[in-house]
C-alpha cells in the first residue's frame, strides 16, 4: 500500500485481485489451509474466498458485505462483482493521481453506468426465444472435421474433443439418474425423466429406459447403438474427474439408452435442459443433475404453467467416498446419519413411520425467539428432582417418555440436538436427525399431516404427522454403502415432492466447491425464469458497454447529476469527464482481457487487449455496435483473440448471462468503490488501538 495514494481503494483492489481466476469458462480453484489444524478446503467463488481472509480493514470488511448481500439475494455475479471492484478502484486512483475533483468522478461514474444500464437493454432476450433457439441448434457437420477431413478418427485425442467441456457440446452421451432406490411404490416412476442435457442441443434427447427393457437402442437416422456412445467418457483431470465407471457402463443389462427421434417433446424439459447448459458457464456436471430436476418437477406439476424451478423442493447432501460418477437425484430426503442411527433405519426396513417436527432445538436450556425471562430472577434449577437425580437425567427422561407415550418414531428437528437426548432415542429405536432446513419441515409437514412444534411439553396427538419412511441410501448400482463415520440416509413419505441432489467425491476438500457449483446453477436458472430473459453471454453485454462509454467520451458536453452541475462549472465538469469515461471503460476492458486469458483464447493480456480492440473497431465500423453483437454472439462465436485453438471451427455456441445478477452486481462494485473513495479517515477504537500504539508504525497514525 503506497500511503501517498489513497490506502483505501488500494486495499481493496488488493483484496480483489485475488479472484481474477474466477472469471471465464476455465477457472482456476484455490486451496484455503487452516494452519491451525492442518485442513484445506478447494473453492472457486468469490463468497468463500472472501470467508477466508483475514479482514481486518475497514475497507476489506465493506467488499464482505456487499459480497455477502450478492450472495444472499442472487447467489450468483459475486465473482465478476470483485473483479470490478478491483479495476474501478484501480481506475479511480488513476483519475486522482491526474488531479481529478472527487465529485467529478462519483458524478460521471454513476451517470455512465446508468448509462450503460440502459444501453444494454436492447440486449436482452426474451426465455422463449432463448429455448427455442438452444432446442433448434445443432453442432455443424465440419465442426467434426479435422482440416484433413478425418471425422471422428482421433476420437479423446482430437483437440475439439477435448474441449467439449468448455463449450457446452458433448460427443458423447451420458445419463445422471434420478436415483429411487429400493422403494418402487412411489407416486411417480422417476427413470422416465431421465433426459440426458448433452445430446448436441439438438431436437433430439435421450431418456432411459425402465429397468429390465432391453430392446436394441439405436440413435434415430443411423445405426450406432447408443450404450457405444455411453461406454465413452470424457475426462478433465485424472484427480478432480470421476474416477469410477459411469453407472450405465457398469449396469448395461439394467440400464440402456436410447434416443428417440424428433418428434420426442423431451429436449430438455420443455428447454430447460439446454437453458440450463447455456448458464452453466462449463459445469456440466450439475447441468446433468438440473436437468433430471426439471424434468420430474415438470411432470409433477403436469406442465400445467410455465416452466419453473422451485428451488425449495430441492436439498443437497454431499457423500464422500464414492466416485463424482455416482452423482445422483434421489426423491425424498438424503442426509447423512451416524452408524447407530443406521442400525434403528435398517430395524424401520418397509414400515410406515410416525414424524415428528420440531421448529427449534432439542436442548434443555433452548428458547424461542422473543422469550424473555423474568428480570432480576436467576434460575438455578426448573425441575427439582425429589429422587436426587440430576436435572438433566429428568429432562432427558421426561422427553423420552413423551416420544414413547406418542409412538413416535422420527423426529425431525431444525435446529441442535442434544447429543445425550440422541442416545437416549437411538437406544429406544427412536431417529432423530438435526439441522434439518425449514423448507424440508414444511415438505414433510405437507405430506404426513404432522404439526411443527417448539417444545416437546406442546406435543400433542394431532401433531404427529403419519406414513413416513426411512432407509439407507444406495447408489445406483445397488451395492451397499460403508462410508466409516457417517451413512447416507433416505426420508421420506407418500407425494412428497422433495428432491435431494445426492453430490458423490472422493475428496473431502472438494464437497463444498460441488455444493457451491450446484446451487449457483441452479439459482441461475432460477432467476432466468423469473427475469424472463437473459443477456447473451461471453461477454457480449461488457463489449457493449465499452463501446458505448467510448462513444461517451469522445462526445462534447456535460456529463453528471443536475446537483454536480449546478454546483460545479460547466467547462470545469466537462475537463474531465473524458478522463474519468475512460477510467470507467478500462474496467469494462480489463474484464474482458481476463476472460479471454481464462478461456484460453489469448496467450497473454496484451493480446487479449488487441483483441477487444479488434471487436471495437468491428462495432464502430457496422454502425450499430448492438446489431453487430447481437449478431456475433447469436452465430456462437464469442470474443476470440488470436491465439484461439479453433479459429475456424464453427461452432454453435450459446452462452447466457443473468440480466438483473449482472447489473446489480455492477451498480454493487461501482457503489462499493464510490463509497470508500468519499471517505478520508479510518477511526480505530478497542484493543486494536494500543497494539497501533506500541508498533513501529504508530508514526503513520493520528491518535486522538
Amino acid at each position: 500500500v503506497n500511503a501517498r495514494r489513497h490506502i483505501g481503494l488500494q486495499q481493496l483492489s488488493s483484496l480483489a485481485s485475488t479472484g481474477r481466476t474466477f472469471l471465464g469458462p476455465v477457472k482456476s480453484h484455490k486451496f484455503i489451509v487452516d494452519e491451525s489444524t492442518n485442513q484445506s478446503t478447494l473453492i472457486c467463488s468469490a463468497v468463500r474466498l472472501i470467508e477466508s481472509l483475514d479482514l481486518t480493514s475497514a475497507a476489506g470488511q465493506l467488499l464482505n458485505e456487499t459480497i455477502q448481500a450478492q450472495n444472499k439475494e442472487f447467489k450468483t455475479g459475486m465473482s465478476t462483482l470483485l473483479f470490478l471492484v478491483g479495476a474501478w478502484s484501480n481506475a479511480v486512483v488513476e483519475c486522482l493521481q491526474q488531479n481529478v475533483p472527487v465529485p467529478a468522478i462519483v458524478s460521471v461514474m454513476s451517470e455512465g453506468l446508468n448509462s450503460c444500464c440502459e444501453r444494454v437493454q436492447c440486449l436482452q432476450i426474451p426465455i422463449s426465444d432463448v429455448k427455442k433457439e438452444l432446442c433448434s441448434s445443432r453442432v455443424r457437420p465440419k465442426a467434426f472435421e479435422s482440416k484433413t477431413g478425418r471425422a471422428g478418427r482421433d476420437g479423446l485425442t482430437n483437440p475439439w474433443n477435448l474441449l467439449c467441456f468448455q463449450r457446452g457440446i458433448s460427443t458423447t452421451e451420458e445419463v445422471i439418474p434420478i436415483n429411487s432406490s429400493s422403494r418402487q411404490g412411489d407416486d411417480y416412476n422417476i427413470n422416465k425423466f431421465l433426459v440426458s442435457p448433452l445430446a448436441g442441443c439438438g431436437s433430439v434427447a435421450s431418456v432411459v429406459k425402465a429397468v429390465g427393457d432391453r430392446s436394441p437402442s439405436v440413435l434415430s437416422g443411423s445405426g450406432v447403438t447408443a450404450s457405444r456412445c455411453i461406454t465413452q467418457k470424457l475426462t478433465h483431470s485424472r484427480h478432480f474427474s470421476a474416477l469410477g465407471k459411469s453407472c450405465f457402463s457398469s449396469q448395461q443389462g439394467d440400464f440402456q439408452g436410447y434416443l428417440s427421434g424428433p418428434s420426442a417433446d423431451l429436449c430438455g424439459c420443455c428447454g430447460l435442459g439446454h437453458l440450463a447448459t447455456a448458464l452453466s458457464h462449463g459445469n456440466q456436471s450439475s447441468v446433468k443433475l438440473l436437468q433430471s430436476i426439471a424434468a420430474y418437477q415438470q411432470e409433477r406439476a403436469e406442465c400445467s404453467g410455465p416452466s419453473q424451478i422451485n428451488i425449495a423442493e430441492i436439498v443437497t447432501c454431499c457423500v464422500l467416498g464414492l466416485p463424482e460418477s455416482y452423482s445422483c437425484v434421489s426423491p425424498g430426503f438424503v442426509t447423512l446419519v451416524s452408524p447407530e442411527q443406521a442400525t434403528v433405519i435398517r430395524h424401520f426396513a418397509h414400515k410406515p413411520l410416525r414424524i415428528l417436527l420440531m421448529d427449534g432445538d432439542l436442548t434443555e436450556r433452548y428458547r424461542h425467539l422473543g422469550f424473555n425471562s423474568p428480570r432480576n430472577v436467576r434460575t438455578i434449577l426448573e425441575h427439582p428432582s425429589p429422587q436426587g437425580g440430576s436435572a438433566g437425567d429428568a429432562w432427558l427422561s421426561r422427553m423420552a417418555d413423551i416420544l414413547m407415550s406418542f409412538e413416535v418414531n422420527l423426529v425431525l428437528v431444525k435446529g441442535n440436538v442434544c447429543k445425550n437426548f440422541m442416545e437416549r432415542c437411538v437406544a429406544s429405536r427412536i431417529l432423530v436427525i438435526g439441522c434439518v432446513a425449514r423448507d424440508v419441515l414444511c415438505a414433510f409437514g405437507a405430506a404426513t399431516g404432522a404439526q411443527a412444534v417448539t417444545y416437546l411439553s406442546q406435543l400433542k396427538g394431532s401433531c404427529v404427522g403419519s406414513g413416513a419412511w426411512a432407509e439407507l441410501w444406495r447408489p445406483s448400482d445397488g451395492r451397499a454403502v460403508d462410508l466409516g463415520e457417517l451413512v447416507p440416509a433416505r426420508i421420506g413419505a407418500g407425494g412428497i415432492p422433495l428432491l435431494t441432489a445426492v453430490l458423490t467425491t472422493a475428496l473431502p476438500s472438494k464437497a463444498q466447491l460441488l455444493e457451491d457449483q450446484f446451487w449457483a446453477l441452479l439459482y441461475r436458472l432460477h432467476h432466468a425464469l423469473k427475469d424472463g430473459k437473459v443477456f447473451p453471454g461471453g461477454g457480449a453485454v461488457e463489449l457493449l458497454c465499452l463501446s458505448h462509454i467510448q462513444a461517451l467520451a469522445e462526445q462534447p458536453g456535460r456529463s453528471g447529476n443536475a446537483k454536480a452541475v449546478r454546483e460545479l462549472p460547466g467547462p470545469w465538469l466537462a475537463e474531465y469527464k473524458s478522463i474519468v469515461l475512460q477510467a470507467l471503460a478500462s474496467g469494462w476492458k480489463q474484464y474482458l482481457s481476463v476472460v479471454l486469458c481464462n478461456a484460453a483464447k489469448a496467450s497473454s493480456e496484451l493480446e487479449a487487449c488487441a483483441a477487444v480492440d479488434h471487436y471495437l473497431q468491428k462495432a464502430a465500423a457496422c454502425g450499430s455496435p448492438s446489431a453487430y453483437i447481437l449478431e456475433e454472439f447469436r452465430r456462437g462465436g464469442g470474443l476470440r483473440g488470436s491465439s484461439d485453438p479453433f479459429p475456424e471451427q464453427d461452432i454453435d455456441l450459446k452462452v447466457c448471462d443473468n440480466v438483473a445478477a449482472k447489473t446489480e452486481a455492477w451498480r454493487r462494485a461501482l457503489d462499493l468503490v464510490l463509497l470508500v473513495l468519499q471517505t478520508d479517515a479510518e477511526i480505530i477504537t478497542g484493543p486494536r488501538r494500543n497494539q497501533i500504539l506500541n508498533s513501529p508504525v504508530s508514526s503513520e497514525f493520528m491518535f486522538l
